[in-house]
């Protein structure tokens, strides 16, 4: 996703860049260097990429420093200017090398080479904690956890420690001095549990106005947070409502959630190493640019609720992940309302992206209600209410990401008891195969400017077809023989006959109930 051509949806990149920074102090005239991850960019600068994208933080907190000299040089296939009179104050944290995800892109497949982790490594940088907890079990209630260094949390708990607060207000204004270490293990988080730690919390509030300042993150096997009667308010770029990695887990229960930040602050996430999160109830807004309700890279499920993006689609799938909506309410107000894309980025394995929906209700304001690009993608709906104000409402296709030719979208649609309205695209190298079963009916076009590499549409006896438009499937499957069930309303609907799977059609050109054709094409 990208804030457009520097980072896509849920998440940030600050983009690499080469920085020299010279600090002069009237107390002393002595003269050292050191060289950091040029990941974040200090309050005054503005980086300039390629694509005329430009992007200037909030303000960061600073202190007078002695003199000296920062150089940092870090590879990338973008070139950069920054220049800056201030800089942040060093801070506490530490960093390390580490190997890159096993999922990551071959070099030179990704359309977009400075998304963060699609290098060969990355570093990672440890931060501190107001409160921190090393393994015990602890009880907390009725207190207050503030942070305001940069790369600090307010509550973290590592070595498997076991932490459970209560009544309490959690607060951070911190900055992350690095959006992938924020990012990919919760650097700069209010609330941080790693190294197979359990968190509790109920009754609370946590807030934060930095960025990379995550409410509630988990990453790692084991890790895990339990959030009940909390509310969670993230202002900054970056900064999600609650995050799951590295097979971190979350579970919520009537937990409000809203956000604010542009490019990056999907309120629900998963990120690289996947994680799985469970939502129950509760409120989700987002008014961000780019900054979906939820964006997975792993697995989530949620469970009633109403979930609101006013400044982005509603939900994103990255590569072979889930989302899974149980009677809930959402909506987008920009771009679409669902996508499922693989981003070569490497923090979401390729493979089959699976949205998955029973009940409640999908409304798009802009855009086709489903887009699928660059990777395969299962649809199943059964008994939600969906509606899409551009009038399609799904369409595969390549976009982005991915290498030109191989990139479109791969689609298997099934409604179960569906009402649907909105037209189907499909572009030259996109398939789709659409299941209308259970009652389900359709009203719209199928791939009515004959672009589509393929399209198949199979409907059962209870189950109608009511054609708004010239289309041309590829294969058509009716167990209704009779074809009483196309509502041709005198549309011309074009078919392969010299597909296997149409001879039941013997290649016929059929007058329909109101007057339209099914012929050969």
């Amino acid at each position: 996703m990208k804030l457009k051509n520097i980072r896509q949806w849920g998440k940030l990149l600050f983009i690499p860049v080469i920085i020299t920074v010279t600090l002069t102090s009237c107390s002393t005239a002595s003269t050292s260097t050191a060289t950091t991850k040029a990941t974040s960019v200090p309050a005054t600068a503005s980086v300039t990429t390629s694509q005329n994208s430009i992007v200037t933080p909030t303000a960061v907190p600073t202190t007078p420093l002695t003199t000296q000299t920062a150089s940092t040089v870090i590879s990338t296939a973008t070139s950069l200017a920054v220049s800056s009179t201030t800089a942040a104050a060093p801070t506490s944290s530490t960093t390390k090398s580490t190997s890159s995800s096993p999922n990551q892109p071959p070099p030179g497949n990704s359309p977009q080479p400075s998304i963060p982790g699609s290098g060969t490594s990355s570093t990672v940088v440890e931060g501190t904690g107001a409160y921190t907890q090393s393994a015990n079990s602890v009880t907390k209630s009725s207190e207050t956890f503030t942070a305001t260094d940069t790369d600090e949390s307010a509550i973290k708990v590592t070595n498997s420690g076991v932490l459970t607060i209560k009544d309490s207000s959690i607060t951070i204004s911190g900055y992350t001095s690095s959006m992938d270490s924020a990012s990919f293990y919760g650097l700069n988080a209010a609330v941080l549990a790693e190294s197979g730690s359990q968190i509790t919390l109920s009754n609370s509030t946590i807030t934060t106005t930095g960025t990379g300042a995550n409410g509630a993150f988990a990453t790692g096997s084991g890790s895990s947070i339990v959030l009940s009667d909390v509310t969670i308010n993230c202002t900054a770029t970056g900064a999600h409502g609650v995050d799951a990695t590295n097979a971190g887990s979350l579970t919520l229960t009537n937990v409000d959630i809203t956000t604010a930040g542009d490019g990056a602050s999907a309120a629900i996430a998963t990120d690289r190493g996947s994680g799985t999160i469970t939502v129950t109830g509760g409120t989700v807004t987002t008014s961000g640019t780019k900054s979906p309700c939820i964006y997975s890279t792993g697995e989530i499920t949620v469970n009633g609720g109403t979930m609101t993006a006013t400044g982005s689609e509603a939900v994103a799938i990255e590569g072979k992940n889930s989302v899974t909506l149980n009677d809930t309410t959402i909506s987008s107000a920009k771009s679409w309302g669902v996508i499922i894309y693989q981003s070569m980025s490497g923090d979401a394995s390729v493979g089959t992206g699976n949205f998955t929906m029973n009940g409640g209700s999908l409304t798009a304001a802009e855009g086709p209600l489903f887009y699928i690009t660059n990777t395969d993608a299962v649809i199943m709906l059964k008994d939600a209410t969906l509606s899409a104000a551009s009038g399609t409402l799904l369409k595969a296709s390549a976009g982005d990401w991915g290498t030109t030719g191989s990139n479109g979208g791969i689609v298997t649609f099934t409604a179960d008891n569906e009402t649907l309205k909105g037209d189907i695209l499909c572009d030259k190298i996109s398939t789709v195969t659409m299941e209308l079963k259970n009652g389900t009916t359709f009203m719209g076009a199928i791939n009515a400017d004959n672009t589509a590499k393929s399209i198949s549409l199979t409907l059962d006896k209870t189950s109608v077809w009511n054609v708004i438009g010239t289309s041309y499937i590829t294969i058509l499957s009716d167990a209704d023989a009779t074809l009483a069930n196309i509502k041709d309303n005198g549309n011309t609907i074009y078919y392969d006959a010299t597909a296997s799977a149409n001879s039941w059609l013997n290649g016929k050109t059929i007058t329909l109930a109101d007057g339209g054709i099914l012929t050969p094409g």
